[in-house]
């Protein structure tokens, strides 16, 4: 979007020694503190016993006969999109004592690591190994520390792992007690193909098993997970298990859910059938003028906060305020501010706050940054009371590595790490949490002729780069509302190209987003098709507010055809799609600038 040691050991000598003295009652015995013995203390480190004991993340690991280092069975384990294969288990120890954590490996990047140490948590990696290869590292616990974490995991889009043999030497803590059943499972979101699950965790748990029925389908670390690959219209039971280093809990109560039919869902986020999106100049401004929180008018369903900015591109630390009364004379104060947006919410509307835009460049590259992303976007929606997330990367916030060929898949730590942040959020914040995402064609549809490579000649990695995002998020996600504006011509399903300012220019992207698409590179890997409830066409409100403004006439028009099949020109559609969502434009501010033009149009086609 525009804008202008070990511990000490008597030795045989001077036990024998003391023994003798108090033998002739020259000393008065005193209680032994000799140090517990040094012993193996991980659970099932061979895998013998398959993965009890052990929680993986993503359901990615199984215990396999081969290959085996020792023993009969070694874990498998593997990555699969913003999921790097972690298996894990919390295992009791003594404060103030020292451990050696070994493993046997096998792979490209394995990682073996502790955390929860209360001092300095360690981990060591291999970066290729065609063989086993022992890993080795030591750490020392603080002085209130009873239980750490061992794992092991793999990297985002690499193969599968291996690892056997895993120890930890070091005097033995209190045996972990089995966690108690979960309690709470509700159903949540629920779409033709997956439920959102949830629960109230258990004392002493690291991970939690979801079943189908019977069948396990899911180990996870949080209190919640989504149940995917279900069929339409039909109903289904669920449970949970919590499992720590003792075991596995009895299953929790279980809880029934219905899919929907195909074709639709209940994603919605309590949006209307028919919802118009704005954003909203909050943090500056420019020359449509600023508008207050309480005179955005009752057409706008969400209101997109422009925009939560970075400290540096690289720092993940984001953050939002109202703008200068020095360039903005007519802002409210910040209690007014969060009135309004109350106000707002109370009649039904929707308020995010809105990541990035033209200036606010973001790049997760490191764990540190995704972990401060989540962390001050938290803030922000909970100092304001908000409803949720609006991903607004532009530039090279996102661009693909080199060799990151599959969208399912991604390996570029920008994309992966912005999938794990903002699946951290949606966890925090549960079912009601609103996603929704503005990225431009060039980031989405033009992945159906360049993948990580552009079209004029040179690479340019950004061509698509947030499909890998937009599939890993689509049970979490809300609303896409690509920017159909600020970009050139783009080729459509009909392999010819599409020009911007027309109803034939949204019609044919947004039948590439509810029909799915092959992407560039391998005609196999087909962007699937995105719920219609989940789409809504996003365009300039005014000329001033980017190239590629569209009339109302011919925004009506691209309405007809893909919600009723009228209207559509020399375009053939796909389908026909009466539940899209509806429009976004860039923004409340220009269309206000504009007499309203774009809100009225759209209040007049979905009848207010």
């Amino acid at each position: 979007m525009e804008r202008t040691g070990p511990p000490a050991r008597s030795t045989g000598v001077v036990a024998a020694f003391a023994a003798a003295l108090l033998a002739a009652g020259g000393l008065t015995a005193l209680a032994p503190s000799a140090a517990a013995a040094d012993t193996d203390l991980a659970r099932n480190g061979g895998f013998e016993s398959g993965l009890d004991g052990w929680s993986c993340t993503g359901n990615s690991g199984a215990a396999v006969s081969t290959p085996a280092h020792n023993g009969t069975s070694a874990l498998k384990a593997t990555p699969a999109g913003a999921d790097n294969a972690k298996c894990s288990q919390q295992v009791a120890v003594q404060p103030d004592s020292t451990y050696t954590l070994s493993a046997w490996v096998q792979g490209s990047y394995v990682y073996l690591g502790a955390e929860g140490t209360g001092t300095t948590d360690v981990s060591t990696w291999t970066q290729s190994s065609a063989d086993w290869k022992q890993l080795t590292t030591t750490f020392r616990t603080g002085p209130s520390t009873t239980r750490v974490t061992v794992y092991t995991h793999g990297w985002f889009g690499t193969p599968a792992y291996y690892a056997d043999d895993l120890t930890l030497v070091g005097p033995g803590g209190a045996p972990a007690e089995l966690p108690a059943a979960p309690t709470g499972l509700r159903a949540g979101t629920v779409t033709a193909s997956s439920v959102g699950l949830s629960w109230t965790g258990s004392s002493g748990a690291t991970g939690y098993n979801v079943y189908r029925g019977d069948t396990k389908v899911l180990s996870v670390t949080g209190t919640s997970a989504t149940v995917s690959g279900l069929a339409a219209s039909t109903a289904y039971g669920f449970q949970v298990t919590a499992t720590n280093s003792a075991g596995e809990s009895a299953k929790s109560a279980p809880v029934q859910a219905t899919t929907t039919a195909g074709g639709g869902g209940s994603g919605g986020g309590g949006l209307p059938a028919h919802a118009l999106v704005g954003y909203l100049h909050s943090s500056f401004a420019n020359g449509s003028g600023y508008t207050r929180m309480a005179d955005v008018p009752d057409s706008w369903d969400v209101i997109d906060l422009a925009f939560g900015e970075p400290t540096s591109v690289t720092s993940g630390d984001i953050r939002f305020s109202l703008c200068p009364v020095t360039e903005c004379p007519n802002v409210e104060s910040v209690a007014e501010f969060k009135a309004a947006i109350k106000a707002k919410q109370a009649a039904g509307k929707k308020v995010l706050i809105s990541i990035g835009g033209q200036n606010g460049q973001v790049q997760l590259a490191t764990t540190a940054a995704r972990d401060m992303f989540v962390s001050s976007v938290g803030k922000i929606i909970d100092e304001y009371g908000l409803d949720g997330l609006d991903i607004d990367f532009e530039g090279h916030s996102l661009s693909l590595n080199t060799g990151d060929t599959d969208f399912r898949n991604p390996t570029t730590p920008v994309v992966v790490n912005l999938i794990s942040a903002v699946k951290s959020l949606k966890a925090k914040y549960g079912d009601k949490f609103v996603l929704t995402m503005a990225p431009e064609t060039f980031f989405v549809q033009l992945g159906y002729q360049y993948y990580g490579s552009g079209p004029w000649g040179g690479q340019d990695p950004r061509a698509g780069a947030y499909l890998p995002v937009i599939h890993a998020l689509r049970d979490e996600l809300t609303l896409l509302h690509v920017q159909d504006y600020n970009s050139g011509s783009i080729m459509g399903l009909d392999n010819q190209y599409h020009s911007m300012g027309g109803a034939d220019f949204h019609i044919a992207m947004t039948d590439m987003l509810l029909t799915g698409f092959p992407v560039a590179g391998d005609q196999n890997k087909v962007f699937p098709a995105l719920r219609p409830d989940q789409v809504a066409i996003g365009l300039p409100a005014s000329t001033q507010a980017g190239n590629g403004h569209t009339s109302p006439a011919e925004v009506t028009k691209a309405l007809n055809c893909l919600m009723k099949k009228t209207d559509c020109g020399s375009y053939t559609t796909h389908g026909t799609w009466p539940a899209l969502r509806g429009l976004m434009t860039w923004s409340i501010n220009w269309d206000r600038f504009n007499n309203g033009e774009f809100s009225k149009n759209f209040d007049a086609y979905f009848g207010g």
